[in-house]
């Protein structure tokens, strides 16, 4: 596996990051204690909405490695809970290629010691935010061949940029670099499934100085213009499976979820 070396591992602790929040929701110990704080105080329903984000790009990664997708792009990768998204997809497609990235540094710390490819395929991560879709891309091009179909995804991202800061342009930007055949595989935290639920949540992160922008349905269905949905559609993370998987069990979800084909 290659790493990006080139920045210095400065984890801020004394303020909350998404993706150790995210961690702590999952049950990992890969966390502290203002990370914890902010979970804490989250609905029990946000431990849930973790568990069924990861399910979904579970099912949704597998779906595509068996349609033949080799290479994949995962911007928001979060501190590393196995199976990862290039176990599962290598599993199929041993000389499948991964690139991540992820804007925390502790996630670069486990990075190195947990994303081994295996020895067919490869695996590489880079620091960075998706806010700056150009240095990622810029990055993936060194182990991605972008004239070829790439899975881009973007796993319980998006709501972690407000509208202020452009989120459906940085997607279309990302969207911008793929060749046709390349698939966009997407969650996002919606405001009205359960909007009382989402407003506490929405609520609490703020108080932890992280700020969400969660979206309606019509908000999320932007994300994928000019693709073309992948059935069953737009739905929430609990009802997507790929048309050879098993339906998941059935429950409340406020997360939607789709996967999009690049024309």
């Amino acid at each position: 596996m290659v790493t990006d070396g080139s920045r210095p591992l400065e984890i801020d602790t004394g303020k909350a990051h998404p993706a150790r929040v995210y961690d702590w929701l999952l049950g990992g110990k890969d966390n502290y204690p203002v990370d914890e704080a902010v979970g804490e105080t989250l609905p029990p329903e946000a431990r849930d909405a973790a568990r069924q984000n990861r399910a979904f790009m579970n099912r949704a990664v597998a779906h595509l490695a068996a349609q033949g997708i080799d290479q994949f792009l995962d911007i928001g990768t979060g501190i590393p809970t196995e199976p990862n998204l290039h176990q599962i997809v290598q599993r199929t497609v041993p000389t499948a290629r991964v690139v991540y990235a992820d804007n925390d540094p502790i996630v670069l710390r486990h990075a190195e010691a947990l994303l081994v490819s295996r020895p067919e395929g490869a695996t590489d991560y880079i620091q960075a935010d998706v806010r700056d879709p150009d240095e990622i891309v810029r990055h993936a091009r060194g182990v991605l061949d972008f004239d070829r179909p790439i899975a881009l995804s973007l796993i319980a991202l998006m709501h972690f940029v407000p509208d202020d800061q452009d989120a459906h342009g940085i997607v279309r930007r990302l969207v911008a670099t793929l060749a046709p055949g390349s698939h966009l595989v997407l969650s996002h935290a919606a405001i009205d499934l359960m909007p009382e639920l989402a407003r506490q949540v929405i609520d609490q992160y703020a108080k932890g100085g992280i700020r969400l922008g969660f979206r309606t349905r019509a908000e999320v269905t932007r994300f994928f213009d000019g693709l073309e949905l992948v059935p069953p559609g737009l739905v929430t993370a609990t009802e997507w499976y790929g048309p050879e998987q098993q339906p998941p069990k059935a429950e409340a979800s406020g997360i939607y979820a789709a996967v999009a084909r690049v024309r």
